[in-house]
């Protein structure tokens, strides 16, 4: 080969690099800037391959009130990111010979009643201890801004009747990690805090991470909001001494990949000891549950891969990476309800040449769409009606929200804008279908399963609406609005769409896009103190605030 001829060579081939650089550059702006528009709350995001950030960006505001923008040096909470740390403190102090993850829990905390369990580190580690989970309980958000030490908040859930056996059953569980956390002080002789901040962020040169705290001045925080009708507004204040080890710190993109760096380089822990986080956990009647140590075990387009997300008053994080392709994406957000997993999963598929179709639907005609009308049931009992109405097919889990599916092949649908699919067949004379969502997959067929009779709404004077018409707050952070548009009554929880609501009786309102009802606690003034959400065996009362 000449000498021109190998340069020109050279030339194309850094052209066609710099080219697709670009191409992916522009996919990931795209992806991003359609869900986090520049004069809202935003996300940081950062993608690395082969060991070099080959994006980095940030989006929307980090102060809304100031109209500062986020850059990709701004700092979040990252809620239950905080898990992989917590477990990586566990296996370092493992490694180190003082403690063993097959150990019981009452080794460490002798007086923790195990109401005759055998509960060992590991099923703190992978959720499946059965310990009731604090954060889903009560007194949690009653208590948000009570500040507790990491003995008081075990206290919290202590005595609560475990959930199952010990290893039977997955159930994501935030006591655990707070157990995981008290268990590191006790053994180490350090503050959780302290042992983080020494024995994890410095080794791995993450020097804009740090403990949660709400008091001190933390260079380039990124404000949290929460989503409220027409905006948003300041989140929720939530003492930093609750999420303790289950999702306490603080942190950014830039830092979260030297962390992935300093994992997968073996500066913390050994190569065996991290392949134990990375393990898909097996039950124990062997069925697996997608989950090892403080990461979900998963794929993206069929490539396995390593990840976590975490939620906690006014932040939502994604991190996913895929080893066999040396990549990490790794997207933060500050607002709740507006997710950043999709888009961090897009960008993922679109950053190893695997991307999803969430687009470029198809065309079926009636008797195509009506194919596939039918009732599936599933193994796990769930039951999944698609109908067609008005040349468009619907899928519904039986108790949850009506959604359109989108056709992509004449037995191939998808949500529009997810990476969950169904892929229709034929066998044997019956309808069957395959519910894929990445690396879950359940298999369902057609039955005859009668839906229950619709409910019909009865007339109700227009006048009376005003009186159920108000703002009821069903927790800290999360409102019930109830409002009017003509002679509709309209209901909207923070955060999600608004839904008509009808009149079934007195007082007692009904959805149609799930099995629930409004029940209005009615004063004698005829006006409405509070409202009852009754929604799959589940009650919630929220008093009126206004």
């Amino acid at each position: 080969m000449s000498k021109l001829n190998h340069f020109l060579l050279l030339f194309a081939l850094m052209l066609t690099q710099l080219i697709w650089g670009q191409s992916l550059d522009q996919k990931i702006d795209a992806i991003l800037s359609e869900q986090y528009p520049a004069d809202g709350p935003g996300v940081s995001a950062l993608v690395a391959k082969d060991g070099q950030v080959i994006y980095t960006a940030a989006f929307g505001l980090a102060n809304l009130e100031h109209q500062i923008p986020l850059k990709p040096e701004s700092v979040f909470e990252i809620g239950s990111i905080t898990k992989q740390f917590t477990a990586v403190a566990i296996l370092m102090l493992e490694q180190a010979g003082k403690l063993k993850v097959s150990d019981n829990i009452t080794k460490y905390i002798p007086d923790y009643p195990t109401q005759g369990k055998t509960i060992t580190l590991q099923h703190l580690l992978n959720h499946t201890s059965g310990i009731k989970s604090y954060t889903n309980m009560p007194s949690f958000m009653s208590e948000a801004r009570t500040d507790m030490t990491p003995n008081e908040l075990i206290d919290v859930f202590k005595n609560e009747t475990v959930e199952f056996d010990p290893g039977t059953q997955w159930n994501y569980n935030n006591s655990g990690y707070i157990i995981l956390g008290e268990i590191i002080e006790r053994v180490s002789g350090m503050s959780y805090e302290a042992f983080v901040e020494t024995k994890l962020f410095a080794p791995a040169g993450m020097k804009n991470s740090r403990y949660g705290s709400h008091s001190e001045i933390i260079l380039n925080r990124a404000n949290g909001y929460q989503p409220v009708e027409g905006g948003f507004r300041n989140a929720d204040y939530l003492s930093m001494t609750l999420p303790y080890a289950a999702g306490s710190l603080m942190s950014t993109v830039g830092d979260l990949y030297k962390w992935q760096q300093a994992l997968s380089g073996n500066k913390l822990i050994s190569a065996s000891q991290l392949k134990k986080a990375w393990t898909n956990t097996a039950l124990n009647d062997g069925s697996l549950t997608n989950y090892g140590y403080g990461w979900s075990i998963n794929e993206i387009s069929d490539v396995p891969s390593i990840e976590h997300g975490g939620g906690i008053f006014g932040y939502t994080t994604y991190a996913i990476h895929i080893p066999e392709e040396d990549l990490y994406v790794a997207v933060f957000a500050n607002s709740n309800g507006n997710s950043p997993t999709d888009v961090t999963i897009r960008i993922a598929a679109e950053a190893i040449g695997k991307p999803y179709q969430t687009k470029g639907f198809v065309q079926l005609n009636q008797e195509q769409l009506n194919r596939w009308v039918g009732t599936y049931q599933y193994k796990n009992d769930v039951i999944r009606d698609i109908t067609l109405e008005d040349g468009q097919l619907y899928s519904q889990r039986r108790g949850s929200s009506k959604l359109p599916i989108m056709a992509i092949s004449e037995n191939e649908f998808i949500f529009e804008g997810s990476t969950t699919r169904y892929q229709f067949r034929m066998e044997e004379g019956k309808k069957k279908v395959t519910f894929i969502n990445r690396i879950d997959k359940a298999e369902g067929v057609e039955a005859n399963i009668p839906k229950k009779k619709e409910k019909v709404a009865i007339d109700i004077d227009p006048a009376l609406l005003k009186n159920y018409i108000g703002t009821y707050q069903m927790q800290p952070g999360m409102n019930l609005e109830v409002s009017q548009e003509g002679d509709q009554l309209m209901a909207q929880i923070t955060g999600q769409p608004t839904f008509p609501i009808f009149p079934e009786k007195e007082h007692t309102f009904f959805l149609k896009v799930v099995e629930a009802n409004l029940v209005f606690d009615v004063g004698n003034d005829g006006q409405a103190d509070a409202v009852t959400l009754n929604q799959g065996g589940q009650q919630m009362t929220a008093k009126r605030l206004d």
